[in-house]
């Protein structure tokens, strides 16, 4: 895995060029397997209109990789996707909790509060954090994904993955476009006939909506809430500490991120489009497969557009041309990329024990980003003041 992640941008520059090179087409599949669940989950749970959904997030994406020049791409939001599809909530109430936590990151930015955050986790629990997303992305892809169609299911992820690992090394071959193909000949083989996909076609505008007060205040509580730690830790701190790891001569500050994460939030409900995020899985997913300059993200942004705009009439017939079992594929080298990240701590046991601690309580615990945040930062600040009274050398204390 070291060759998927130890490829830093070599621009120095403010506005780099953005490209749409067979890699960066690659990387524009690499964040499929995490965002199409849940797109799919919540328009189904709560009645949303597929043309607005998925008209307003691809839009976002582009805009982001337009601002950013870089693999940046927009998420939905998992907590509250979560909450969504299972208690099916109605939609007014989503477009309110998105425009909450859309004015809740614009005062945690805004104040100063996200800087002084990110000023006091060190670097062990971020990676823990990271270390965290990996393993449930693992999970996701390993216990949903890869069984849902049974020996079949089973026998085209196998292949697929082992094809994913010969072409990853090898950047003349987009790997993630190859494995897409793949799924597409076997959801047309299996699963779906050209007369299907054809009857699905056909013109649609995405909605405006304009939330309510109490759909907003209710939308908070039940919503934004359970979100905020999460966001926090994953779409601020942890995306901001992979922007260091991979491009390391851009400057992307915590305040910037939490900027465009708030002001995405402030517009999409108006647009009946549901509440999104950056997050460091995104980008390590498009960065795995190639994505380097942004293309990658316009690209994919530009896909979720054209869905839209003509196939959003037969939407659940469309999401059907792409296996759940080679989903699972690409989710797992975008968790195994993430898991990867913490090897930089191997140097320091006590340092790379405790990420390690935080990423077993972030992905096994309820509300496990905010449990894994505070028990690292305790557990760091101990261990801290415990070689201090022993006298002994403190390891490199490597902020994020």
């Amino acid at each position: 895995m070291s060759s998927i992640v130890s490829e830093p941008s070599t621009s120095s520059s403010s506005r780099p060029p953005i490209r749409f090179t067979r890699q960066e087409w690659s990387g524009a599949f690499g964040d499929l397997g995490t965002d199409l669940p849940l797109l799919v989950g919540m328009v189904l749970a709560s009645g949303l209109q597929p043309a607005s959904v998925l008209t307003v997030f691809g839009l976002m994406q582009i805009a982001t990789a337009l601002f950013y020049r870089m693999p940046m791409p927009v998420q939905p939001l998992k907590a509250m996707a979560a909450i969504v599809i299972a208690q099916k909530l109605p939609a007014s109430i989503l477009f309110g909790g998105g425009l909450a936590i859309g004015i809740s990151m614009l005062l945690l930015s805004v104040t100063g509060l996200l800087g002084a955050i990110h000023r006091v986790i060190p670097k062990p629990v971020i990676r823990g954090i990271q270390l965290g997303l990996g393993l449930q992305l693992a999970g996701i892809a390993l216990k949903d994904y890869v069984p849902s169609d049974g020996v079949p299911g089973f026998a085209l992820a196998a292949v697929a993955f082992f094809v994913g690992l010969l072409l990853l090394s090898r950047k003349h071959i987009p790997a993630a476009v190859v494995l897409v193909a793949m799924g597409g000949v076997y959801a047309f083989v299996f699963r779906l006939s050209p007369s299907a996909l054809t009857s699905a076609v056909g013109l649609q505008a995405p909605s405006w909506h304009i939330p309510a007060i109490a759909d907003v205040w209710t939308g908070f509580l039940l919503l934004a809430l359970p979100q905020i730690p999460l966001s926090i830790a994953n779409s601020v701190l942890a995306t901001r500490q992979l922007v260091d790891d991979l491009f390391p001569k851009r400057r992307v500050s915590i305040r910037q991120i939490g900027l465009t994460y708030s002001l995405m939030n402030l517009l999409s409900p108006f647009l009946a489009g549901i509440p999104v995020c950056h997050g460091s899985g995104g980008m390590m997913g498009h960065f795995t497969f190639g994505g380097r300059t942004g293309g990658s993200v316009v690209i994919y942004g530009g896909l979720f557009v054209v869905l839209g705009l003509l196939f959003s009439q037969g939407f659940q017939t469309v999401i059907q041309v792409f296996p759940l079992p080679l989903m699972g594929v690409l989710l797992l080298f975008e968790a195994m990329a993430l898991v990867a990240l913490a090897r930089d701590l191997a140097p320091q046991p006590a340092h790379f024990l405790l990420a390690v601690l935080v990423g077993l309580i972030a992905s096994s615990l309820p509300y496990g980003y905010l449990a894994g945040l505070l028990v690292g930062l305790i557990a760091y600040h101990l261990m801290q003041r415990r070689w201090s009274r022993l006298g002994l050398p403190l390891e490199h204390d490597d902020q994020v």
